[in-house]
């Protein structure tokens, strides 16, 4: 059961925050999601968010709606993580609550909730299946930073799922940066073979979800204090180069890592989807 518990009239269409339960990370979950004016069914964009963000920071923050209800897209953005009381978690900003990294971990404490990936692709999908009107065979996914991790790491590991990927900003090798190290060790423990199927560039490199996408869109900014260290987009340009998968590295010149820079280009990945996904 999926209940709502706000809705707002935004750019003609309807914009709901929601909550339900799920059986992925055994409690209570929430998410926005717009629907655009008109009947539907309409093709739905995951959007993914990255570290401390909830499903309220793209809402209020990214002004991706007017774009959205002009292409005729829906737009789903889930929390980055399970919540509440029980529910592990760690004083750092970069793990635990907030930090999911969109994977199942199997090490304690995290192993009991800590299950975003089976939450995204099997629960969040199916509420907004039931209850929206929502076209299933027309999804993609986008994100940003963790998010944008989150958003390329399950668009190859569940091609089936969805028809196209975007990502801003996002950390495409977390085997390779300090984020990904200690979110890895803690979620997946010590054996490197686990954080593989986690590492968009080395499922990338190793073949992944091989002929499912056209292109794939990233959009980086250049004064992005995160770009040499814990980024590193040319590692995912290397292995798509390697396999023969077209990407579109955009490099904007003087964007930070903030909500700034994806207000300015999100109207250009919403467009981006709705093309692939037949809006």
């Amino acid at each position: 059961m999926t209940e709502v518990l706000q809705q707002h009239r935004v750019h003609g269409g309807t914009l709901s925050y929601c909550r339900h339960q799920s059986a992925a990370t055994g409690g209570a979950m929430k998410f926005s999601i717009f629907i655009p004016p008109g009947a539907g069914p309409f093709p739905v964009l995951v959007w993914l968010s990255g570290l401390t963000c909830t499903e309220e920071n793209f809402t209020t923050k990214a002004g991706a709606y007017g774009a959205a209800a002009q292409a005729g897209i829906a737009i789903v953005a889930p929390d980055t993580s399970p919540r509440g009381e029980g529910v592990a978690d760690d004083p750092a900003y970069d793990l635990g609550q907030g930090a999911g990294f969109y994977l199942d971990a199997t090490q304690a404490p995290w192993a009991p909730h800590f299950r975003m990936e089976s939450y995204i692709t099997q629960d969040l999908l199916a509420a907004v299946d039931a209850v929206f009107p929502v076209d299933p065979l027309r999804r993609g996914i986008s994100g940003h930073s963790m998010g944008g991790h989150g958003a390329l790491t399950l668009a190859l590991r569940h091609p089936n799922l969805f028809g196209s990927v975007s990502a801003f900003a996002p950390i495409v090798s977390p085997t390779r940066c300090p984020w990904g190290e200690k979110a890895f060790t803690a979620y997946l423990g010590a054996d490197h073979d686990a954080w593989r199927a986690h590492d968009a560039a080395l499922l990338m490199a190793g073949g992944a979800a091989r002929g499912a996408y056209d292109d794939i869109l990233i959009d980086q900014g250049t004064a992005d204090s995160f770009l040499e260290n814990q980024l590193k987009p040319q590692l995912f340009v290397e292995a798509c180069a390697a396999v023969g998968q077209k990407v579109t590295l955009r490099m904007q010149e003087g964007y930070d890592h903030s909500y700034f820079f994806m207000a300015s280009f999100i109207a250009d990945h919403v467009a981006w989807h709705a093309k692939r996904l037949g809006a």
